[in-house]
This record gives C-alpha cells, structure tokens and sequence, in this order.
C-alpha cells in the first residue's frame, strides 16, 4: 500500500484523533448536545475518527522506504484479522447476554484503529530492530 497523502498529514491526523475524542466531552459541558442531536454528533465524530486514522495510514513517513511499505500491508493485514476477532467476540457477548436489540455500526473504525496500532507497533519494531542489527 502506497501512501497517498503528505508528510504533515501525520501529526494532523494524531490532532483530529485528539480532539475527535476530547470533543463530545466539552460539547456535553457547553451544552450543544442532547437528545434531539446525539446521534447527529455521534456520526459526525466517527467520521472525524475515521479520517484522523486514514491521514496517519496513508501519509509517508519523513523517511519512507520500502520496509515502511511492507509494515503498512503487514499492519493491514493483522488489522483484519483482529478486527474480525474483536467484532466477531463482541457478536458473542451479545448474544450471551441477549442484546440482540443493539446494532454496532462501527466495525470500520474499530479496523482503522487497529491498523493504526499495528503500523506504529511494526514501525517502532522496525526502527528498533534496526538499532540493534537483527
């Protein structure tokens, strides 16, 4: 996987993340959410999630190499198979439980964190392997 978007895009990404995660708290505090909206500000701030976690995935590094290519299809590739065991495990409780009324929407962001995990996992494996000639 080739990445798509400029070196600054990173750090923006990191920056969406935060405040994606930082804001319902603070709009909650201000009083701009409540019944009649959160769904509007639910969806709004996964979408913010989504994108901060696209910007980390597909920027270039400052020094981008093949190697980093191969640890972003290997982190993809481990980040769907956890994804299908993290959502796949949350199905089972469920059904343990008997909450078959409550539909999670959110299995592609719970794919584009993980792959943000393991990239940065396989990056700083990488750099540390590096180090000491592995």
């Amino acid at each position: 996987m080739k990445p798509l978007f400029p070196v600054y895009c990173r750090p923006l990404g990191y920056i969406i993340l935060v405040l994606s995660l930082f804001s319902p708290f603070i709009l909650v505090m201000i009083g701009w959410i409540n019944d009649a909206n959160l769904l509007f500000y639910k969806e709004c701030i996964k979408l913010m999630m989504m994108i901060g976690a696209l910007f980390i995935l597909f920027a270039y590094k400052k020094k981008e190499t093949a190697a980093t290519t191969e640890i972003r299809n290997k982190a993809t590739r481990n980040a769907i198979f956890l994804t299908v065991f993290i959502v796949f495990a949350t199905m089972l409780y469920k059904v343990a439980v008997g909450d078959i009324v409550t539909v999670d929407s959110s299995s592609f962001l719970t794919f584009l964190v993980v792959n943000v995990l393991c990239l940065e996992f396989g990056l700083k494996k990488a750099q540390v392997d590096s180090m000491f000639k592995r």
